[in-house]
């Protein structure tokens, strides 16, 4: 059924009290108004500033009572005719004793006609003896359809005020921009696309990244999610070629609102491995191989010391991840937030943290694609690890000769200084046991080295400063070993 039809339903079934939670009114008070097309009712509309206002009329008829709730509801008992009554500013009131009295002698028609009451709001609580009445109704999210027609609304209204000219548009882009959009109500979903139409004229696909902040600062009110501006390509990326060629072989999949028959949405990857060989790197390269933003969810943010809380932070963050879709949900340093759910010191949190956590990889239904990393993977809980809990999970080694070589390559590169001018392949030699992170830490202490001589960098300096390093596969060599070996067999290689 449609939401109109649904609605439509409660209204001939005389549903006294019906709890609405949304910031659209007007929305709302225009559903209604298509209602009264099937059902016959009087329909008002009250608010604090306004008072009590029939609006199913043509006339615009003066209000009937003062802005007072008190009033407002005693004059409801007074109507002779079963109406609709559209209370927008209830929500304040709610606690006080005489309202909670009068809303439930009319929702239990206590000497009054069968009118409903419609609480309004964006969050509407109600006392455990008025929700015993009350039926909860959504309004259900715009389609693409719904929103397709809304951004071409935004393009005329952009031309009209504009002296004609007309909205440059890339029908590419346009169907990515409403793709996106889905998620949001009517009137968020607005003010995007007229942020993106006025700022240039234009729909193209520089409009993405901006439309994905938009809708980023617009959704994430937890504040646990962190929104990363700056993605990577694989090309940033030396090595890891398995794990690139498994992202190339879903992203089609991904990318597409259309699943191809029997295939489901790839979920997430686990990258394991050893610390400063680019994992934090290869899950914003991830985003950037999808094409979709990255959300990094700092699990030490979620911990609460009052009761429930931990797991609602952790539901709220999941929801707006959620809303965001698509996108990928980078969960950074995994053991630190799950690596305790098998001790009773917290009083069971980090355990219902898991349980949730676990139950939503595996039930959502969202486009989200869950990006996990973690250096201590014996520190995580085995019920993580289990197949199917991700799609893959990776193992991210201290790159070969010419991952090294690579590396190098890329940190002169992005510092302006010529690769050509260095031998490499004696470079990536001289570093052999060096993460990416320690090769990146070599290349700018030469760099701090060769300033302060006042020199160029050179190879002499390079290979001093490699010389001069212990890397961790030394200073950690039993723990480093260990790792590698624990992964051997049980983990694919990402290079």
């Amino acid at each position: 059924m449609s939401e109109l039809q649904d609605l439509a339903s409660l209204i001939r079934a005389n549903t006294p009290l019906i709890v609405i939670e949304t910031p659209d009114e007007g929305r709302v008070v225009d559903l209604f108004r298509h209602v009264l097309l099937n059902v016959f009712r009087a329909l008002y509309r009250w608010s604090i500033t306004e008072g009590l206002r029939r609006v199913d009329l043509d006339r615009e008829d003066p209000p009937e009572t003062a802005p007072d709730i008190s009033t407002t509801l005693q004059a409801i008992r007074g109507h002779d005719q079963r109406g609709i009554y559209l209370l927008l500013d209830a929500a304040p009131y709610l606690g006080y004793a005489s309202t909670q009295r009068t809303i439930r002698e009319i929702a239990q028609r206590r000497g009054c006609e069968e009118h409903t009451l419609v609480l309004v709001g964006g969050k509407v609580e109600l006392p455990p003896d008025l929700e015993a009445l009350a039926v909860r109704f959504s309004l259900r999210l715009p389609d693409e359809n719904a929103l397709l027609k809304m951004v071409k609304e935004e393009a005329l209204a952009y031309q009209r005020e504009n002296a004609g000219r007309r909205v440059e548009v890339d029908p590419n882009a346009l169907t990515a921009i409403v793709r996106n959009l889905r998620g949001l109500a009517l009137s968020d979903a607005r003010r995007i696309a007229r942020h993106l139409i006025f700022s240039d004229g234009t729909i193209g696909e520089r409009d993405l990244p901006e439309l994905a902040k938009l809708k980023f600062e617009l959704l994430n009110k937890s504040g646990h999610l962190h929104f990363e501006y700056d993605t990577a390509q694989f090309a940033d990326v030396a090595g890891l070629n398995r794990l690139k060629h498994w992202i190339g072989q879903r992203r089609a999949v991904f990318a597409n609102a259309q699943l191809p028959p029997g295939l489901d949405p790839p979920k997430g990857i686990l990258l394991l491995g050893v610390q400063g060989c680019g994992k934090s790197l290869a899950a914003k390269a991830v985003a950037g191989g999808f094409g979709v933003p990255l959300m990094r969810l700092d699990f030490g943010t979620l911990y609460n010391k009052y009761h429930g809380e931990t797991e609602k932070n952790l539901r709220d963050a999941l929801s707006a991840a959620e809303q965001l879709a698509p996108c990928v949900l980078w969960m950074d340093e995994l053991e630190k937030g799950l690596a305790s759910s098998g001790s009773s010191e917290d009083g069971g949190v980090s355990r219902r943290v898991l349980g949730y956590f676990l139950t939503w990889l595996a039930e959502r239904k969202s486009r989200v694609f869950v990006v996990a990393t973690a250096n201590a993977v014996r520190e995580l809980p085995p019920e993580l690890l289990r197949k199917g809990r991700f799609d893959e999970i990776f193992f991210v080694d201290l790159p070969v000769l010419e991952v090294r070589m690579e590396i190098f390559r890329l940190h002169l590169r992005k510092r302006n200084i010529e690769p050509l001018r260095f031998g490499l392949p004696a470079l990536a030699d001289a570093a052999e046991g060096f993460s990416g992170a320690e090769i990146e830490q070599a290349v700018v202490s030469s760099l701090y080295a060769a300033h302060a001589a006042g020199q160029e960098l050179d190879q002499a300096t390079l290979l001093a400063e490699l010389q001069q390093t212990r890397p961790l596969s030394v200073l950690m060599a039993e723990q480093v070993a260990s790792l590698r070996e624990w992964a051997r067999t049980r983990t694919v290689p990402a290079d």
